[in-house]
């Protein structure tokens, strides 16, 4: 969003005076307003902006007026006419001066205009202001394919609109409880917003006679001027004679230390927005949409039980080696019952409603991103229109080909050297895949290892709670260790992305993307993986336990199940990222932009105060994040795998993921308003790879869940019990009492006589009966030892096996099925949107070829006019 003199953008194209009758204004009365700006590098002044420049006194002695305003808000030179489009920072004791030299000298040999100030606060800091004038912003704007407006849209308005129009109004009547405009822009807090839609196509300097043009300062908005600028400071040298260029390497190397937009003052203002309305845009995205006061609005752009707690009798064995003790399998009860929240017949529907909730939620974006994408004017918008990355034109610059859709010569890269460098950083992906593994080994070691040390401890509370302890620790260490990787994955992914060399910006950052979300998702689920499919799967059985490199028994569920293990790792995951995210997204700033004030209060006196200018402001912000907004979806992503991979054994994630979103969006609203720099603006046309990721999840999620049905719940089980060898096997009846029995038919008997020497407890079990025990029970199907094949499967252990494949082969078919028929169903395209766009091709051509036309008459008649002038002159 922009803000100029005239009033105030909302995302698309508008347009704030009249509409002049004739939109063909002419090129030579154009280039009569010329720009006032004067190219003042020289001239170092201290930062006072209340003082008039010659420059200024000479322009009010012209005849030109100079708002005072302009001189005094720090949004311009100090001439009050030439707007500050960029800002550079650097520091006087810098050692990299030839090299600023050099790059500052070519800035001005392209045609921008540079003005120096020092910093009010630190005088050993400088700062760059740049302008783009009107034939820079114009060549440059031919060259980037800049769509700008060139005719008013004519409207037609569907019949089904007005039908919905007045089904709007009926229903209207049955809202007056609700808040006002629930989850729509307030527009009467906006009185100066006036909205006319304008037809874009790519900026031509030959036909700036068919672009809408009142005012030349004006006509490209702020973004589109910041965003013309920095691609040029991207492809400036700062070395003579060599291919070293770009602004980004001037700001590793330290000769800048800060390079950003400015934004457009205060975001608060003295009088009420409704009253007054908004000083500037970033007043306007305070107040509608950093507010908490606007939450709920859209943003100016969703029995078993019973048998456990009664089963005082039944001894299980112990779940470790020497100092686990017997137990009674009621000591379990309260995990029991949390575990039968989550894993009751209900689970299955829910995980199915969750994976057709992904399917619709994403056929749903692609019709909102088609919207959004026509409202921005980006629906022509193709990859073809982006400029090469000035990093892969410096690196290929001696190798060209032409280019086989716009038939110009461009760098080429060669195909030996394209795949040697994706074998290099696909190789560099394997590696960091294996250190996450290694992380979850060591996980797993430590789980194994710590159970018996909290089994053997002195305060009861842990002693007792010896698994849950184990888990609750390794999941904080967990989260520790993923918290640290990511800071080494960041690097390695940067520098794998910077080796392949991509072509484009959107080359790049999709390639980088991907290495990101697959480390990050690995590194995030690879422990939530191990709990759910591996936990207690190869342990063996008492008296002859599997263990890990011969020494430590491999750790066993809990006796109320594995699901439990699973929810702990999900929500403590879950609750600790998402508060350290928000921490470090708005938190971090906070104290940061904090101890600046303070810094600044120490040196200048409390008593002094400072008006600052806008740069100075802006400098003293926190920068934003160097990928952009990179983070915020990389967030967004990894929590839509929270919210539907293992959704069966974790309910209560798309609450929680609801909650911090409802929290977060106005954090980050305030954050970018008032904590952040003013980032660069950037054309797109759809959030690019991160929707094949979330496609990608969604697949995944189908196959996770029906797993942790069929494998890490007792949903399975307790089916198979209920029909084949409870109460009610083969009535073809289901409830309550056909599960009878259920706990007890699911354990299986060990003699205690049985057990290994290492693995024998301390504890004969005499507490319970004031006898030594000679059996205990343990979770699994197997015969008991005087049978003829002790310990070995039994029938029922195979029915569940199979009942399990065929699960899991039915859920994932079924789902698969409503899925693709979902997609099918929802067009991607909405009809009334597919129409307009039609609509609109139509009036283009019809309007393009009326304006050629209009201008071959005016030429004739010209020509006519100017030959019988000729004529008459005529001796």
């Amino acid at each position: 969003m922009e803000a100029s003199s005239s009033g105030i953008t909302n995302g698309k194209t508008k347009v704030f005076h009249p509409v002049a009758k004739d939109v063909n204004i002419l090129f030579d009365e154009l280039e009569a307003v010329s720009s006032p700006c004067k190219d003042d590098d020289s001239l170092l002044h201290p930062g006072n902006l209340t003082s008039t420049s010659d420059d200024a006194s000479r322009l009010e002695a012209g005849g030109e007026t100079v708002p005072e305003r302009n001189k005094s808000n720090g949004l311009y030179f100090r001439d009050g006419k030439c707007r500050i489009d960029y800002i550079l920072v650097y520091r006087k004791s810098s050692p990299q001066t030839e090299k600023r030299e050099v790059f500052e000298r070519n800035i001005r040999a392209e045609g921008l205009q540079m003005e120096k100030e020092s910093s009010l606060i630190n005088s050993d800091i400088i700062f760059v202001k740049l302008h783009a004038p009107w034939e820079v912003l114009g060549r440059y704007a031919e060259q980037m394919n800049v769509r700008m407006p060139f005719r008013r849209k004519i409207y037609y308005l569907p019949r089904r609109y007005k039908f919905m129009s007045r089904i709007d109004k009926q229903i209207s009547r049955f809202r007056r409880w609700l808040p006002k405009k629930p989850m729509r822009l307030d527009k009467e807090t906006l009185p100066d917003l006036e909205e006319n839609d304008c037809y874009t196509a790519p900026f031509s300097q030959q036909r700036i006679h068919h672009f809408i043009i009142h005012n030349k300062e004006t006509f490209f908005n702020n973004a589109t001027r910041s965003r013309i600028v920095h691609h040029i400071l991207q492809r400036i040298k700062y070395e003579e004679g060599k291919n070293k260029i770009g602004l980004n390497r001037l700001l590793t190397n330290g000769s800048y230390e800060a390079a950003f937009p400015l934004h457009e003052g205060s975001y608060r203002s003295k009088n009420s927005i409704r009253t007054h309305g908004a000083e500037n845009h970033r007043h306007l995205l305070y107040e509608c949409w950093a507010s908490w006061g606007v939450w709920y609005k859209y943003q100016p752009l969703d029995l078993v039980s019973k048998e456990v707690c009664q089963a005082t009798d039944i001894i299980m064995c112990p779940v470790c080696d020497k100092y686990c003790p017997f137990m009674r399998l009621s000591d379990s009860c309260v995990y029991a019952k949390v575990t039968h929240l989550f894993d009751n017949g209900a689970t299955v529907f829910f995980a199915v409603f969750m994976a057709v909730w992904a399917t619709v939620f994403l056929e749903f974006w692609k019709r909102r991103r088609a919207v959004i994408a026509y409202d921005w004017d980006l629906i022509d918008w193709e990859e073809e229109e982006e400029e090469i990355r000035p990093q892969f034109e410096a690196k290929y610059s001696k190798k060209e080909r032409m280019n086989p859709i716009s038939g110009k010569p461009e760098p080429y890269q060669a195909f030996t050297d394209k795949c040697s460098r994706l074998i290099v950083s696909a190789s560099g992906i394997f590696f960091m895949i294996c250190v996450v593994i290694a992380a979850v080994f060591g996980i797993v070691i430590y789980r194994v290892v710590t159970v018996s040390t909290f089994a053997a401890f002195k305060w009861a509370l842990i002693r007792n709670n010896s698994q849950v302890a184990t888990t609750g620790t390794a999941v904080c260490i967990n989260f520790c260790i993923i918290m640290l990787l990511n800071v080494l994955y960041e690097k390695v992914a940067l520098l794998l992305t910077n080796l392949e060399q991509p072509r484009t910006e959107s080359e790049w950052e999709n390639s980088f993307t991907l290495k990101m979300f697959l480390f990050q998702f690995v590194n995030l689920n690879s422990s939530t993986f191990y709990i759910a499919f591996f936990l207690g799967r190869f342990t063996g059985h008492p008296g002859a336990y599997l263990r890990l490199i011969n020494r430590w028994r491999l750790e066993e569920c809990h006796p109320s199940g594995c699901l439990i293990d699973l929810c702990m790792q999900m929500g403590i995951i879950m609750v600790l990222k998402q508060t350290w995210n928000n921490f470090m997204e708005l938190g971090y700033p906070l104290i940061q932009n904090w101890w600046t004030r303070r810094k600044v209060r120490q040196e200048h006196g409390p008593e002094r105060k400072i008006s600052f200018p806008q740069w100075e402001k802006d400098y003293n912000l926190q920068p934003m994040n160097a990928y952009g907004l990179f983070d915020e979806y990389l967030e967004m992503i990894l929590q839509f795998g929270f919210t539907t991979i293992f959704v069966a054994a974790f309910p209560l994630a798309p609450l929680l993921a609801l909650l911090n979103n409802i929290i977060e969006i106005r954090l980050d609203a305030y954050k970018f308003v008032t904590q952040w720099r003013r980032p660069l603006a950037s054309r797109a046309k759809d959030i690019g790879i991160w929707y094949g990721i979330l496609e990608g999840i969604g697949i995944l999620s189908v196959i996770t869940n029906a797993f942790v049905i069929a494998i890490t719940s007792d949903f399975i089980p307790r089916l198979v019990y209920a029909y084949k060898y409870g109460p009610c096997a083969g009535q073809g009846e289901a409830g309550q009492k056909c599960m009878v029995g259920y706990v007890n038919a699911s354990l299986s008997v060990f003699r205690i006589s049985d057990f290994e020497n290492r693995s024998e407890p301390e504890s004969d079990g005499s507490e319970f009966s004031g006898t030594p025990l000679k059996y205990c029970r343990y979770r699994d199907y197997r015969d008991p030892p005087h049978s003829l094949v002790p310990y070995g499967y039994t029938l029922q252990f195979w029915h569940v096996l199979a009942a399990r494949l065929a699960f899991i082969i039915v859920f994932e078919h079924l789902v698969f099925c409503i899925k693709h028929l979902i997609s099918y169903l929802i067009p991607d395209l909405p009809k009334d949107l597919r129409d307009r766009m039609r609509r609109e091709k139509y009036l283009i051509q019809e309007m393009m070829y009326e304006a050629e036309l209009e201008r071959l008459q005016k030429e004739r008649k010209e020509r006519k006019k100017n030959g019988k002038a000729h004529h008459n002159e005529w001796p």
